[in-house]
């Protein structure tokens, strides 16, 4: 029988593999860490992004005691939080991802002094499976949508074949490197050989557009690299396009509260934004808190996950309240010293079970790597040319295995029962049909809603599948939809 890991939580690699295996989990966690800045509109915040990711991830290693081997990125969740909190500038943001750390702190709280039992009948395997199993699914689309797409040309980028190319050759160097058995280093460092394969490719076929005046192959936009280097005059940037400190919200909201003024970033974003008030208050803890609410059954989700992968019990060691704990705090921290709030992340879970590396030092390294690499100028705009194709290819294989993982675990489940069923189909069929709820906190005089918070689909139908699963049981308990006792029963008898 195959051993489960090959490098077990308390295992140390050799130096120079660590290094290694610490960049792979950093390109494994990379494109979904530097989106979110680019979503909300702060693409230049993208160096404080991956500070923030490192600094919540160290956080969160500290209160777990180095036992739980996940990565912490930016938080997809929260997309529609921060939109309403940039009109209040870092100040706001800052707000926001506190309130959030709070919520999860207080429920760590509860499950420290409560206990875990209430939290196993809330939410039980018929659910947290499918709901792993929709995390992959749900981000299928993004994934497919990325590999045939080329990062330069605005022309060709709803569909290039040359780009489709370049991310099945990441896709297949990694598959392959995974699944053979003759060279242990490749097993373990797929994404590095994987994501260099795809780029070398994808270059060969930039250079050629260029060359050849053809827009259609360039599938690598070098202008990162270029504006790093390259002042908008023409002249060169000198120092600082080696070394440069990121910009994280710390510093911009002391600047904001100093000065009265919105920073050209914020306003850039969100063109009305200002300093922030008590209705602002109001505004950003009604879209966080909700959404703080939810993302802590997508937790447990990841860390069911994962334990299924590393074959031990994170929820009782180091026990829920813990992760819990660490995911909040380190959320906030990651938002104070970087951009916005962070998560575990499902890719980082995909990255130690197709590798079998389930190191902590491993891990650690990542997140110090991550700290290190924020200040390296070139480093961060190399980092930002990879080809949204190789990206794709590499979340073919990470998403797939999220997918997966989820499907393994509810396996034994009785989908026989019609109970079951109906749970699982809700939610697989809500949350793959993108039904999301929409609460919406403002409107104009004119009954226009100007303001909407948006609870994602995999929240949405994490919510679907726990209402149906609490009304079907006490169906099938006979506490809800019993039939009525004939009365006249004995009389005729």
């Amino acid at each position: 029988m195959e051993k489960k890991l090959i490098y077990d939580i308390e295992d140390r690699p050799k130096f120079g593999q660590m290094l290694i295996f610490a960049l792979q989990q950093v390109l494994a966690i990379l494109a979904a860490t530097i989106a979110v800045p680019t979503i909300i509109g702060l693409p230049t915040q993208i160096p404080a992004a991956v500070l923030g990711a490192g600094i919540g991830t160290l956080v969160y290693q500290v209160f777990t005691k180095f036992k739980s081997p996940v990565f912490l990125g930016s938080s997809f969740a929260f997309l529609s939080s921060l939109g309403v909190a940039l009109a209040y500038g870092y100040c706001g943001i800052i707000f926001g991802s506190l309130i959030a750390a709070l919520v999860y702190v207080a429920i760590a709280l509860v499950i420290h002094f409560v206990g875990t039992a209430w939290v196993d009948k809330l939410m039980p395997t018929v659910i947290i499976g499918p709901t792993v199993a929709l995390i992959g699914l749900s981000l299928a689309g993004s994934a497919m949508g990325d590999i045939v797409r080329a990062n330069s040309s605005q022309m060709y980028s709803s569909y290039n074949l040359v780009s489709l190319l370049c991310g099945l050759v990441a896709f297949f160097v990694i598959v392959i490197c995974a699944t053979q058995k003759r060279v242990r280093m490749a097993r373990l460092i797929p994404f590095v050989l994987g994501i260099a394969s795809g780029y070398v490719v994808a270059a060969v076929f930039t250079f050629i557009g260029m060359a050849t005046s053809n827009d259609y192959l360039m599938i690598i936009n070098f202008r990162p690299l270029i504006d790093n280097f390259v002042a908008a005059d023409g002249s060169f940037k000198g120092f600082s396009a080696f070394i440069n400190y990121p910009s994280f919200a710390l510093i911009e909201a002391v600047k904001e509260l100093f000065t009265g003024n919105m920073s050209a970033e914020i306003l850039a974003a969100n063109e009305n934004a200002g300093m922030i008030n008590l209705s602002g208050v109001v505004e950003i803890v009604i879209a966080f808190l909700p959404v703080a609410m939810v993302v802590f059954a997508e937790h447990i989700a990841d860390h069911k996950n994962l334990s299924s992968v590393i074959g031990r019990d994170l929820i009782k060691e180091p026990g829920l309240s813990k992760t819990l704990m660490g995911d909040g705090v380190g959320s906030f921290a990651g938002t104070v010293f970087g951009i916005c709030p962070n998560t575990t992340y499902g890719e980082s879970v995909g990255c130690v079970a197709i590798t079998k590396n389930a190191s902590i030092a491993t891990i650690t390294t990542a997140a110090i790597m991550c700290i290190g690499l924020s200040f390296v100028s070139p480093i961060m705009a190399l980092l930002q040319t990879i080809p949204s194709c190789v990206m794709g290819g590499v979340c073919l294989t990470l998403y797939g295995f999220i997918a997966v993982s989820g499907l393994k675990m509810f396996k034994n489940v009785d989908l026989e029962n019609n109970k079951n069923l109906f749970v699982v189909a809700s939610i697989l069929i809500s949350g793959i049909g993108g039904l999301s709820i929409q609460i919406p906190y403002a409107i104009a005089e004119t009954g226009e809603i100007t303001g909407v918070i948006t609870i994602t689909s995999i929240a949405t139908a994490l919510i679907i599948g726990i209402v149906t699963n609490v009304v079907l049981t006490k169906i099938e308990k006979g506490k809800l939809g019993k039939e009525p006792e004939d009365k006249n029963k004995n009389e005729k008898l």
